[in-house]
């Protein structure tokens, strides 16, 4: 498959995808070389990100997806007709705890916030942000949670390791935030199967 054909193929593929796509699901699709498939994606992210147009290719949470800019989100938020919901400080404050200190029980993060988090950890937990990974072996095998692919995708993280720092994070605004009501894989769609990355609100229950 010639170099043109490859990158055409895996615009495609990236186009229709309603998640990240991960390198190997992609070598497997189109049928090529790993290095050859990197090496496409590469310059396709060079290419969208020197042009400076209405869309991105990312790295986010594994794998690799079609965005638009985040400064277009309101806009492309008027044709999608989609709600968002906004952070309370509470929430924010137990998702940065979980985010640093997973895998977390409940009652280590109502140790560090000092209040009970039994609320704003179960809207979390609907909104995807948020999973249990197991219980903990210890007397009551408490529940311990963990961020998900989700939280990587709605804050445009291609892993953990690339989360600011606590200090960073714990300086954020709520309004700062939003997040898609009823998301999938927390993006805003639009009419052509583009996403757009939220502009990160909230609406949590304080604990």
């Amino acid at each position: 498959m010639a170099t043109f054909d490859l990158k055409a193929g895996l615009e495609s593929l990236l186009l229709i995808a309603d998640q990240p796509m991960r390198l190997e699901k992609l070598v497997e699709l189109v049928e090529a070389e790993k290095s050859a498939v990197k090496l496409a994606l590469t310059e396709l992210q060079t290419e969208y990100a020197e042009r400076k147009g209405g869309i991105l290719l990312e790295t986010v949470a594994g794998g690799y997806e079609l965005r638009t800019p985040v400064e277009h989100a309101e806009l492309i938020r008027k044709l999608a007709r989609v709600k968002t919901f906004r952070f309370s400080r509470a929430a924010l404050e137990t998702l940065a705890i979980i985010a640093y200190r997973q895998p977390i029980t409940r009652a280590e993060i109502e140790y560090l916030r000092g209040v009970d988090s039994g609320g704003v950890l179960k809207t979390l937990l609907d909104k995807r942000l948020v999973k249990i990974l197991g219980k903990k072996d210890i007397p009551g095998r408490p529940l311990i949670y963990g961020t998900s692919r989700e939280f990587l995708e709605a804050f445009g993280l291609n892993d953990l390791s690339d989360l600011p720092t606590l200090k960073e994070f714990s300086e954020l605004e709520p309004e700062a935030l939003g997040i898609v009501d009823g998301f999938e894989g927390n993006t805003i769609p639009d009419s052509d199967g583009l996403v757009a990355p939220p502009e990160i609100e909230s609406e949590e229950n304080p604990g």
